[in-house]
């Protein structure tokens, strides 16, 4: 039986897939509104920065000498969410996902330079049960295999590679407080996320008419990103990597489905089945551990 540490990591995973798996939809709302992506980016985890320093200011007396794998967990979640606002708001929602969700074949790679971890005979089968499964539910007649076409979907690949990365850091600094790294992703996106807009400024002038209500999706948007980096942060502690990734793999899930309702985008009975297959490696994602002996 799971012991109660698991469920609730795995369950932060899950919950931070879901909550990814939407965000999509209010940055295309606050982008017809004028308010950019890298803004919209600096703003969520600007807020989300005050409220961890607010809550988790004791944590920082904890720094230690050497903090330059903070630093790098900082730079690859900064890159890794600002890339992915500006592929979700201008590419197609579950192309550029595809894309993004390449990420396990880096995951692969960097657990076992990085962390030393390899998948048993169950984990391959289970990694490519969810590839499968992607291919399956994203399989486009039109545009072909999921390569790069446009800016966006560069956009996408990359914040892929950089989430692997910065899953395998945070797996590798699981001595330092999950508070701690968390605050080093507010730190870095909000960074990160501020450096167009500084060097733009005409990206800032949309605050300045920007109605309450998006105000408000602003402020609930900032919430979550504390919330669920919190949690997610949680579950990369807990989690092996290579299980960690086939369990956000539900984001296609969720953004499949919203995407359909939302933006009335059909889905078709191939992602149906291609939902159901990562689901359904999602729920076997156990077995990805390699045990020692």
């Amino acid at each position: 039986m799971p012991s109660k540490q698991k469920v609730l990591a795995v369950s932060g995973l899950l919950s931070g897939a879901v909550t990814w798996g939407l965000v999509w939809y209010p940055l295309r709302l606050l982008e017809k509104e004028g308010v950019s992506g890298e803004l919209t980016t600096f703003l969520m985890f600007g807020i989300a920065l005050l409220l961890g320093i607010f809550f988790f200011h004791k944590t920082l007396r904890q720094l230690p000498p050497s903090k330059t794998i903070l630093i790098l967990i900082a730079i690859t979640a900064g890159w890794t969410n600002l890339a992915y606002a500006i592929a979700v708001i201008h590419g197609e929602v579950m192309r550029v996902l595809l894309l993004f969700y390449l990420s396990p074949l880096w995951t692969v790679l960097l657990s076992r330079m990085i962390l030393g971890e390899r998948l048993n005979r169950h984990g391959y089968t289970v990694l490519a049960l969810s590839f499968s499964g992607a291919m399956v539910m994203l399989w486009s007649s039109v545009n072909g295999l999921p390569l790069p076409q446009n800016s966006a979907e560069w956009f996408g690949l990359s914040a892929g590679m950089m989430f692997a990365l910065s899953n395998v850091l945070t797996r590798k600094a699981h001595y330092h407080d999950i508070y701690l790294k968390s605050l080093s992703v507010f730190a870095g996106v909000s960074i990160i996320a501020i450096m167009p807009p500084l060097f733009q400024p005409d990206m800032l002038s949309p605050l300045l008419i920007l109605s309450a209500s998006s105000w408000g999706i602003l402020l609930g948007l900032g919430l979550l990103a504390f919330l669920a980096t919190v949690t997610v942060q949680f579950g990369l502690t807990h989690t092996p990597s290579n299980q960690a990734i086939v369990i956000f793999l539900f984001e296609l899930v969720v953004a499949a489905i919203s995407a359909y309702y939302l933006a009335g985008e059909k889905m078709m009975l191939r992602e149906w089945v291609g939902g159901a297959m990562i689901i359904t490696a999602s729920l076997f994602s156990g077995k990805l551990e390699q045990k020692d002996v």
